[in-house]
């Protein structure tokens, strides 16, 4: 099977860019309820993943709780604690799976490492149960 059956395109996924403050990456995790979000340079490539472990301690260590100075502060300035690793377009079932069991989403690069979308932890379960159940009821 092909990773890109799972794959939810770069229009479909909510991002911030390299050069976004603080402020507006805050902003758009609140506004989709998201906990992680990919970095994209401007010209489309994956940078790392940004997340509010990753905001809360750069917050607190460095900003002293002041959102206001938030605006000033770029993305690319709040260290990460791990970025969640990408897949190419291309890759084995296997490799989406692997990082899939240790990330919630895995980014999918095309072979000029731009990012196209990412695969869901939740779209790869949703699939499987739905196999599980065809197989149980003599359908798979």
């Amino acid at each position: 099977m092909n990773i890109l059956f799972f794959l939810t395109p770069k229009s479909e996924v909510a991002h911030i860019h390299d050069d976004d403050s603080l402020r507006q990456a805050l902003e758009k995790m609140e506004y989709h309820k998201y906990s992680a979000v990919p970095i994209l340079t401007r010209q489309g490539k994956y940078v790392g993943t940004l997340n509010e472990g990753d905001l809360l301690w750069y917050i607190k260590n460095q900003l002293n709780l002041n959102l206001q100075e938030a605006r000033k502060i770029s993305v690319t300035d709040v260290p990460r604690r791990s970025d969640n690793t990408p897949v190419y377009a291309n890759s084995k079932m296997e490799d989406l799976l692997d990082k899939a069991m240790q990330q919630n989403f895995v980014p999918v690069l095309d072979d000029s490492n731009i990012f196209i979308g990412i695969v869901t932890r939740k779209d790869i379960m949703k699939y499987i149960a739905g196999d599980m159940k065809k197989k149980e009821s003599g359908n798979g």
